[in-house]
């Protein structure tokens, strides 16, 4: 097992932000990670939420910009954030365009070349990065999940797929269909190939379809996001649920759009969600 290496330690809310580095035998490349370990945490192991970030983002903009440390030291829950990719490889055209390679690796593990030597982001936040974390940080075992955006699409599918491992789970502004729309058709192409057979395990909607899973999902969506209708198709998660009678709490916000600043509005409500589900107490 890899070994952490502590790169930095900010006091926060009587907790801890913490960054740490390790070598990724699932990536085959160094990887950092930011956690955030409630005032709890100093005398007893704590249950984790996983946040999944969207497209461009490091393990950093969340912890930075969405204000959770406040309400996660007073529920006792610590959050980590993987980075979205992995990092320093420097493959061709990997750095080239946003939505695809570098900060955009969709929580998938890709089949393709160049890709599939690295690309392995579903067996890195379901399978290395956990172990690793469970061997190093006071946890208890018990996990929610959550995302925005592309990492959004990484929350529902990491759930679906895995039905009795994660308590809770929710999203802000997911990319709810990725077989249909052009961020998930490029990203798909790219790192799995044409065989939409393949597509299908890592879209929600063909998941909910299939019956994957009856978890509740929470879904919150700003109203005036510019991706909504093209990229991230909120009616087709609902049309899905409706179809297959899958629960579905979904919250559609006025005036919000895809930033930051709306995280920061509703995330008290997500924290709040999976407390409930992970049996914290309020201290």
């Amino acid at each position: 097992m890899s070994q952490l290496t502590e790169l930095s330690a900010t006091k926060s809310f009587g907790g801890w932000l913490k960054r740490y580095k390790h070598h990724s035998n699932a990536l085959q490349c160094d990887m950092i990670f930011a956690v955030y370990l409630p005032p709890q945490a100093e005398t007893q192991k704590v249950p984790l939420l996983w946040w999944l970030s969207g497209l461009t983002c490091t393990d950093e903009n969340f912890m930075q910009k969405a204000g959770a440390q406040r309400i996660a030291a007073e529920l006792g829950i610590a959050i980590i954030c993987p980075d979205t990719s992995p990092r320093g490889l420097d493959l061709p055209g990997e750095h080239d365009s946003y939505d695809f390679g570098s900060g955009a690796g969709f929580y998938v593990n890709a089949t393709q070349e160049p890709w599939k030597s690295h690309y392995q982001m579903y067996d890195y936040v379901t399978k290395e990065l956990p172990e690793l974390a469970m061997e190093n940080l006071p946890l208890n075992g018990r996990e929610a999940i959550s995302g925005h955006s592309m990492g959004g699409h990484g929350a529902l599918v990491l759930a679906l797929r895995q039905p009795d491992r994660y308590t809770s789970v929710s999203a802000f502004a997911p990319i709810t269909n990725p077989s249909n729309c052009p961020w998930g058709q490029k990203a798909f192409s790219g790192y799995l190939g044409p065989e939409h057979n393949t597509w299908a395990q890592y879209d929600a909607c063909e998941l909910i379809a299939a019956g994957a899973s009856k978890q509740e999902l929470f879904v919150d969506q700003g109203e005036t996001d510019n991706f909504k209708t093209e990229q991230l198709k909120p009616e087709q998660l609902q049309a899905a649920c409706k179809a297959a009678g899958h629960p579905l709490v979904y919250r559609n916000h006025a005036g919000y759009d895809h930033s930051y600043f709306f995280i920061a509005s509703f995330i008290e409500d997500h924290l709040r969600y999976h407390a409930r589900h992970l049996g914290v107490e309020k201290t």
